[in-house]
């Protein structure tokens, strides 16, 4: 049993720093393009942001300034949290 616990906890301190780089970021810029279809926003900086499909997308249009939050996942940005900006 102590083996079987060493294990678990060698495993878990092995894949701990793989698990702590999933970080939240977070980019200030305007919306270049907003795709309901594809769910994502394209920003000025030109990058490309995914959604998760329940989002909401009243208000956001190209020009509108906003604060994006999110979470690279696979090679993916994906949103957590927006905010608009005046």
């Amino acid at each position: 049993m102590r083996l079987l616990i060493a294990a678990l906890l060698a495993t878990a301190s092995i894949l701990s720093p793989l698990a702590s780089s999933a970080q939240s970021m977070d980019v200030e810029a305007t919306i270049k393009a907003v795709d309901t279809k594809k769910l994502s926003i394209t920003l000025d900086d030109g990058k490309t942001y995914k959604v998760p499909e329940e989002f909401n997308f009243d208000g956001l249009k190209s020009g509108v300034r906003v604060v994006v939050f999110y979470t690279v996942v696979d090679g993916n940005r994906m949103i957590d949290d927006l905010q608009v900006r005046p």
